[in-house]
């Protein structure tokens, strides 16, 4: 395993370069950490705290944990953590366990119902905090499985965004770590010794189709990590005239539809692996 040093480096260094490439913290903001327990969340949180410490603009963060009422749940750990660190914090009390379980049925993906209830209740509480930004901390293997679950599944061409305006308005949702590999965030969380706490409502799902395309990634990356590197480097290097999107290229004038971009604003190269984008 690489030494811890030059993992956390590389990880300050890729979450700082999404902060300026996708504009995700501005001056004054409030930003609400979501922090479940997970390697990703405690990872983020360090990673933010570096850029509070450093950065020539002021803002402020503000832990939040949803504390869904799953049995055992260990209500000590997060408090005295956060504690720990002097970090402001919030723990959120919502029953949303007893309702997935109600709602859906045995042997059913819990994911959708469980995502959709946590996301309207951290809306909730990012207004009753003043929150300018609610951070999430999904990492880059989260953006290609998402990539290829609804390239496969969904019918569409689409993961998550850097950066998401939400529907209604009022609330954007940032992901400082879309350039960090799950790899160096595992490590780094090893090396750090986060008190983690496991999910048992969907982490203890079996056979769920994030986890087969993560088999997948994960496969390819043992095969031939430029075939990650790549993939990576594709969802900044989007061309809607080369795809079959008629809503995003006019191919009757030959032409790019208004406000879309036919060619890419940044080239990231998330495994240090050079990509050349392929032409024909």
């Amino acid at each position: 395993m690489p030494r811890p040093d030059p993992i956390r480096k590389r990880l300050q260094r890729q979450t700082g370069r999404a902060v300026v490439d996708f504009s995700l913290i501005e001056p004054d903001d409030h930003i609400m950490v979501c922090l479940s327990g997970g390697k990703d969340s405690y990872a983020m949180l360090d990673m933010l705290l570096h850029l509070r410490a450093v950065a020539p603009i002021n803002f402020t963060l503000i832990a939040v944990n949803l504390d869904q009422k799953q049995p055992g749940f260990p209500e000590h750990v997060l408090p005295e953590y956060l504690q720990s660190l002097q970090v402001d914090y919030r723990v959120i009390e919502e029953d949303t366990y007893s309702i997935v379980k109600e709602k859906v049925p045995e042997g059913s993906t819990t994911c959708g119902l469980c995502s959709r209830l946590r996301r309207g209740i951290l809306y909730r509480v990012a207004d009753e905090l003043g929150a300018t930004k609610i951070a999430l901390g999904h990492h880059a293997d989260d953006l290609l499985e998402t990539l290829l679950l609804n390239m496969f599944h969904g019918g569409s061409l689409k993961t998550m965004p850097a950066k998401l305006h939400a529907d209604n308005g009022r609330n954007i949702v940032i992901r400082p770590l879309v350039y960090c590999r799950e790899s160096d965030i595992i490590a780094y969380s090893d090396a750090q010794a986060f008190p983690i706490i496991p999910c048992n409502l969907c982490g203890s799902q079996p056979n769920l189709q994030r986890q087969n395309m993560k088999q997948l990634l994960a496969e390819w990356d043992q095969q031939d990590p430029q075939r990650i590197a790549s993939m990576l480097t594709a969802m900044a290097n989007v061309k809607p005239s080369h795809l079959l999107d008629k809503s995003l290229y006019d191919f009757d004038n030959n032409q790019r539809i208004a406000g879309v971009v036919d060619e890419p604003l940044v080239y990231p190269t998330l495994s240090g692996i050079p990509v050349v984008p392929v032409t024909h």
